[in-house]
């Protein structure tokens, strides 16, 4: 028993080293001023009633940067076309364009972004989910600066995650969790190696002139993950990407219910942890470190070992509470972080299960056939 107290230790350890090291090097936008570098805000809307208006509103309270925002409505059966419509009769910086059917092997967003591309006018084209809200005025030029100034060529950053469900709050913070204590963030900087590819699909910026030599988004056409895939291409074609922390600049209320907590996280598996490459390496690294040292403490009746694993449920516990205060998570959440990584790593088993046995991914009223196992 002290053996597996002693390894569950280090599995905890470890994560919690990295998550703390990458707190000074994973830093919010740099306070510059205005930018000079226009910018095309580019959302792809499907059926985003509930969300589009409130997103357009607090993109254009930015000031001190030239953009434009592109709406592409996606075949909404809801009043999305029409909200946009009447938002951009009173403001001209805003453009509403319908989507062309969705072709054969291309996912839903993928294809809008691609559409999304070709209609923007500016050189820096900066992608945002329609759930997305930009919460300071200055928020857009401070991205455009940091795209600039990092000498990158794609860049992205984890909003503020608002949560109100139970599951919303076991669930999404450990997206930082698993960004900040996995990912080796400085040495993600020196090189261009794409297994350290990371972004968040709810906010990326790039250069368009670059973003166009890697393929764009038709590169990645059948991507239901396209933050991580995209990356992905831009540092295979030797093109730098990097990350910042979006919580004072932008905030984002991604689910509203566990239903759609579950739907969301199982349909990035097989590009995320539930690749077939990834699954084993991150069940060990997540249950042995996150799970087994809580169980260990339960069940032994031996001083040291009940020691070596209390210190290791410190361990795993410790970058959820910093996270809470950083990135103003649930402290809910962050007590019951075991329960929740048990649930992701059994939704990664779930999601490769499905592609295993060729069920279809479904996601905003489609259904996507599994990509080939790599």
């Amino acid at each position: 028993m002290i053996t597996l107290a002693v390894i569950a230790c280090c599995l905890s350890i470890l994560p919690a080293a990295m998550f703390l090291r990458n707190l000074s090097a994973y830093r919010p936008l740099p306070r510059d001023g205005a930018s000079s570098v226009p910018c095309s805000v580019l959302i792809p809307a499907r059926n985003e009633e509930r969300n589009i208006g409130d997103a357009l509103r607090s993109i254009l309270q930015n000031e001190d940067v030239d953009l434009e925002v592109v709406v592409l409505d996606d075949h909404s059966s809801d009043r999305t076309a029409e909200i946009v419509g009447e938002i951009a009769a009173r403001d001209a910086r805003v453009r509403l364009e319908k989507s062309q059917p969705l072709p054969f092997g291309w996912c839903g967003k993928t294809f809008a972004c691609h559409q999304l591309a070709t209609l923007a006018r500016h050189s820096v084209l900066l992608f945002m989910d329609a759930d997305v809200r930009v919460t300071r005025s200055d928020s857009l030029p401070r991205t455009v600066n940091f795209l600039k100034q990092s000498g990158a060529s794609f860049v992205s950053g984890v909003p503020h995650q608002q949560t109100g469900t139970f599951s919303e709050k076991l669930l999404v913070p450990l997206i930082h969790f698993v960004l900040l204590g996995f990912l080796p963030i400085r040495w993600m900087r020196r090189n261009l190696d794409p297994k350290f590819a990371a972004a968040c699909g709810q906010l990326i910026a790039v250069e368009r002139a670059r973003y166009e030599r890697a393929g764009g988004h038709a590169a990645i056409a059948a991507s239901l993950h396209d933050g991580i895939a995209l990356a992905r291409k831009f540092r295979t074609c030797g093109y730098k990407t990097d990350l910042f922390d979006a919580t004072d600049t932008f905030t984002c209320r991604m689910y509203r219910n566990t239903g759609e907590v579950l739907a969301g996280l199982a349909k990035n598996t097989q590009e995320g942890l539930g690749s077939p490459r990834l699954l084993g390496p991150s069940t060990v690294l997540l249950l042995g470190g996150q799970l087994v040292p809580l169980f260990i403490l339960l069940a032994s009746s031996s001083r040291e070992v009940i020691t070596i694993a209390a210190v290791a449920c410190l361990a795993a516990l410790l970058p959820r509470f910093v996270a809470a205060l950083r990135f103003r998570q649930s402290l809910l959440g962050a007590v019951f972080h075991p329960l929740g990584v048990l649930i992701l790593v059994a939704i990664q088993w779930y999601g490769f299960a499905r592609s295993l046995g060729g069920a279809p991914a479904s996601w905003k009223g489609r259904t996507y056939a599994p990509s080939p196992a790599t």
